[in-house]
């Protein structure tokens, strides 16, 4: 099996956000190196966007399927997505999502795959994948300690999580809790993560690394009874002209707009550290708002020799790995803290929504980096941003910091193919147990 001439088919089916998608890709991209065969599913608003991203390198081994949602009356096409959601229509996208099973059924038969991979939003479809007879793989896109600490939570409530770093203080529960009320829905996030992990064939992918997460994806594993897998320009111009390690990167994410306070607290925050910065702000769909309006009076001309602001997108990977950029203001999505510790960026971390707080303290835990602590109301405040960017960037304090973040990034980088070759084995012996038992 392990010498199979014919390429392994996989479906994959990830969540239909563009921070899930694109890890998906990714590992896509990986597999079809080694004898894969990817038809990677979606509708048709997110693969317009991903379609560029395939280069003619991968157009023969990556194939984009198209899975249309049932029309609602108050989720037309374009909603499709998150990006662009307005919030009170996510438990109506997962309902039009759930809604797609029969749909999905449909690519499945017609497409003939050996296995399926998907995201944790749809336990349906694991569903589907075994009225094939396919097995499913369940892909986590944040970080062990993050899936190991809902899977405790969910399971084992009434009993402390067993690693103290990992925590939610007070205010970033009630935050968590209002942006993710599933009053409505029609089935919890809770259930799905239940059954996504309780249909996952012999093993969970996860996209981290084993040194950094390590004993989280051994709870994991103790906790599901599953093993865990892992698997871890003008710009560019401006940046070759400012010393090494002497820039900031500030950026919170695709999904993430900073509110009114919150831009002030970090504009003024930049300012007094003084420090060369790479800021990009976005702001939500059809809000038209202007750099100048949306920051404090005066800021961007007082910054502007030391200062780059940017209203949308940036190339993250290239600014990271860039010699000048000398630490990372990030929402501590997991996609960027990799991102970060690959390149070997110390973090100056300010987390926001969702498993960002437990990255938060991942990145102290490990030491590559520092979490600028809030007020006691939950707010972020200019001089403790100053403070902690110098510490980490610039102070003779900080030197630890920087000194494991670039043992991070040595790790990280000399893993090579190491971790793609475990998925890879996992793959395939799981498609030869399933061959195995339908002709037995």
């Amino acid at each position: 099996m392990e010498n199979m001439q014919r390429p392994i088919k996989v479906l994959m089916l990830p969540w239909l956000a563009h921070g899930h998608i694109s890890p998906f890709l990714e590992l896509a991209k990986r597999l079809s190196t080694r004898n894969f065969h990817i038809h990677l599913c979606s509708t048709p608003v997110n693969l317009s966007s991903i379609k560029p991203k395939i280069s003619d390198k991968y157009s023969s081994s990556i194939e984009l399927v198209e899975l249309l949602l049932p029309s609602l009356p108050d989720l037309p096409p374009h909603y499709h997505t998150t990006k662009g959601l307005p919030p009170h229509l996510m438990n109506t996208l997962k309902v039009a999502f759930d809604m797609a099973s029969p749909g999905f059924s449909d690519i499945v038969k017609s497409l003939g795959p050996d296995l399926l991979i998907c995201d944790l939003f749809q336990p349906w479809a694991a569903e589907v994948a075994k009225s094939h007879g396919l097995p499913t793989v369940v892909f986590f896109i944040v970080g062990a300690r993050t899936i190991s600490f809902m899977f405790h939570m969910i399971k084992n409530a009434s009993s402390k999580f067993p690693f103290e770093a990992i925590r939610f203080h007070d205010y970033e529960l009630a935050k968590i809790g209002k942006a993710a009320d599933d009053s409505t829905a029609r089935v919890k996030d809770e259930d799905r993560l239940l059954q996504s992990v309780e249909r996952s064939s012999n093993f969970i992918l996860l996209k981290t690394f084993r040194e950094m997460d390590g004993k989280y994806m051994d709870y994991l594993s103790s906790l599901s009874g599953k093993k865990s897998v892992n698997y871890g320009d003008s710009i560019i111009e401006w940046l070759d002209k400012r010393e090494q390690s002497s820039t900031i990167f500030v950026s919170f994410g695709s999904e993430y707009f900073l509110t009114e306070k919150e831009r002030e607290e970090i504009a003024h925050g930049l300012e007094l550290s003084n420090d060369n910065f790479i800021w990009v702000i976005r702001f939500p769909v059809g809000e038209s708002i202007e750099l100048e309006e949306a920051l404090p009076k005066g800021f961007l001309g007082r910054v502007r020799n030391r200062g780059l602001v940017i209203d949308g997108w940036a190339p993250q990977g290239k600014i990271l790995e860039h010699p000048s950029i000398g630490g990372f203001v990030s929402h501590c999505g997991w996609g960027s803290l990799m991102e970060s510790m690959k390149s070997g960026v110390p973090i100056i971390a300010m987390p926001m929504l969702h498993d960002q707080p437990l990255n938060a303290r991942m990145v102290e835990e490990v030491g590559v980096g520092l979490e600028v602590k809030r007020n006691e109301s939950g707010e972020l405040e200019r001089l403790e941003i100053a403070k902690v960017i110098k510490h980490v960037v610039v102070e003779k304090d900080g030197d630890s910091v920087r000194k494991k973040t670039k043992e991070m990034s040595d790790i990280i980088r000399n893993k090579g193919e190491e971790e793609i070759d475990e998925v890879v084995d996992a793959l395939v012996q799981l498609c030869a147990r399933c061959t195995e038992q339908s002709t037995s």
